[in-house]
């Protein structure tokens, strides 16, 4: 058995799509509609065969709630944890890469939560924002 996809509620699927596709190679498929449900998305595919599911509907809500009604920005997204998924992890096969990878990214604007480093269980990681404030682990 194995995970077969994980979907991502996002108000830009383009956007989205792009980020997993520049740094970290994903192949994004081709547009899908449903004009009924007013649903869009498109999958990003990866070499190992994991899926990501970028999806849009304009009724799902367009920014991140934590707790009962409190809109956060992405400048305190860094501090803010909640029950349910919480990140996405990418190995990129060294800690080397994870360095460059993560300076790449800062040059470019994306927000990074946290810097290369060992953790407490040994994991050499940094942790980047996608565009709409998803938590991505970077990790050998």
């Amino acid at each position: 058995m194995k995970i077969e996809h994980i979907a991502i509620w996002v108000k830009d699927i383009d956007k989205v799509c792009e980020f997993y596709r520049k740094y970290f190679g994903g192949v994004v498929q081709p547009l899908y509609h449903n004009p009924t449900k007013q649903f869009t998305s498109r999958f990003v595919t990866f070499d190992d065969g994991a899926r990501l599911e970028i999806m849009h509907r304009p009724d799902i809500c367009v920014e991140r709630n934590v707790g009962i009604d409190k809109i956060v920005s992405h400048e305190t997204l860094s501090d803010t944890q909640h029950l349910g998924f919480t990140h996405l992890s990418f190995s990129v096969g060294s800690k080397e890469e994870v360095d460059r990878l993560t300076q790449q990214m800062y040059s470019e604007g994306i927000p990074v939560v946290g810097q290369p480093r060992t953790t407490g269980d040994g994991y050499y990681e940094s942790v980047v924002l996608d565009p709409e404030g998803n938590r991505i682990e970077i990790t050998v």
